[in-house]
């Protein structure tokens, strides 16, 4: 019996039994549903994900807090005792935070390949106007280095230079224009609105700024809020720090570091960073975090998948042991017609290949379909306002690696049954009643 003889042979024999087979297979069908689903799901937001990195701030931006900072945002704490230093100076946030100050910032700017630091401070805006009878509260305001974080729906980041006074607004601030659809996000840029800030003092000061872009919202959460330029930002600073026309020097929770050739010198400006008592991180760092967490949630929900292969196999197994018994005498015939022991084997095995082929066939395409047609109700519905968003990817390689470890495991599951049948004696075996 040829290979094309057994595997016609095997299908014909796996379709014999068409409950048995049927029930079979959908166990097999819910493992590979199961494993295409979720892998796509990883894909997908980890596709989003590294679109994000690569749109996200500039590929030399590095973003520096106090080492402390991460130790006291995670929970650590010394592992011993320090005694207590009154000469140590540590700079505290408003929040209790460790945080830098002036003296930081000129030792951050003289470290090797830097080209630029931004201090980032935390300000707060009581209100934007647009005309004297239009005034809206802003409870909080991005960062001047978000700007190049974002896509634009309209204009672009702002300007950088000390004396710039400007802003990119979220889309979902036209309405403050009277501008309902963003395709006319263009008619908002360039216009001028008033920017009121309290002093220490609870007087208001305002300081006028011109719209520079209009920002589209990411999942992240940049561009959800107006974004002030850096010189914008650091002159609200001054009127929230101001005291009897007087600037209390205030603290930066973190800065932002422009480095030459950052991909050549990253290794170096961490560890110089390190020998100063402070961490760095770039947007493929942060963004890292996110991407681990989504691939050990999608490796947990695999392992499910997996369980529940595991249970097929079992099925599988059962399956061709009923088979083997009930073609004992077939199996006798095979032999004394000349049918090797290692033919019957292949015959056996690949009536599990089959289940498993059928299963996973089934399996991977409702998959791939039932996560294509969610991906697009979803990016489209309730979530079209994240633009870029994906959700599910397909990609060919994790498919196929799916079938094959699906057939491999039918396989393993059939070689008992398969050797089982193998072993059989032609004369006991055309007895068989």
């Amino acid at each position: 019996m040829r290979i094309r003889d057994i595997f016609t042979t095997a299908i014909a024999n796996t379709l014999r039994t068409k409950l048995r087979t049927f029930l079979t297979v959908i166990a097999v069908v819910v493992g590979a549903f199961t494993l295409t689903l979720t892998s796509g799901i990883g894909a997908g937001i980890n596709k989003y994900i590294d679109a994000q990195v690569e749109a996200m701030g500039d590929a030399n931006q590095v973003y520096v807090m106090p080492a402390q900072t991460t130790d006291a945002s995670m929970g650590f704490s010394a592992s011993e005792p320090n005694e207590y230093d009154p000469d140590a100076e540590t700079t505290m946030s408003e929040f209790g935070t460790p945080a830098l100050d002036d003296d930081d910032i000129e030792t951050l700017e003289d470290l090797d390949h830097v080209e630029m630091v931004d201090p980032m401070v935390f300000v707060s805006i009581e209100y934007l106007e647009v005309s004297e009878d239009d005034q809206y509260s802003l409870p909080s305001a991005g960062f001047p280095s978000e700007q190049t974080m974002v896509e634009y729906a309209a204009g672009g980041p702002a300007s950088a230079a000390d004396d710039a006074f400007e802003l990119v607004i979220p889309t979902s601030w036209l309405s403050i224009f009277d501008i309902d659809d963003v395709e006319n996000a263009d008619d908002a840029v360039g216009k001028t609105v008033t920017i009121g800030a309290k002093d220490l003092d609870g007087n208001t000061e305002t300081v006028e700024a011109e719209i520079a872009g209009v920002s589209e919202e990411t999942i992240t959460g940049s561009g959800n809020s107006p974004i002030p330029s850096h010189g914008l930002n650091h002159k609200i600073a001054e009127i929230n720090n101001s005291t009897a026309g007087t600037t209390v020097p205030y603290s930066y929770m973190q800065a932002v570091l422009t480095v030459d050739n950052l991909a050549t010198n990253e290794t170096q400006l961490k560890q110089d960073l390190t020998d100063i008592d402070m961490v760095g991180q770039t947007v493929e760092d942060q963004m890292g975090i996110v991407s681990g967490i989504i691939d050990a949630i999608t490796w947990v929900f695999n392992g499910f998948a997996l369980i529940a292969l595991l249970a097929a196999s079992f099925g599988i197994v059962n399956t061709l042991l009923i088979s083997v018994q009930e073609r004992t005498r077939q199996i006798g015939l095979y032999k004394a017609l000349g049918m090797t022991s290692g033919k019957v084997f292949t015959l056996f095995s690949t009536e599990a290949i089959v289940i498993g082929l059928m299963g996973s066939v089934i399996g991977i395409g409702l998959g791939a379909a039932v996560g294509a047609i969610g991906n697009s109700m979803l990016i489209n519905g309730p979530l079209d306002s994240v633009p870029g968003l994906s959700l599910y990817a397909i990609e060919p390689t994790a498919l196929l690696t799916i079938a094959v470890i699906i057939i491999l495991i039918a396989f393993l599951a059939g070689t008992l049954p398969a050797r089982r049948a193998a072993t059989k004696d032609p004369i006991e075996a055309l007895r068989h009643d």
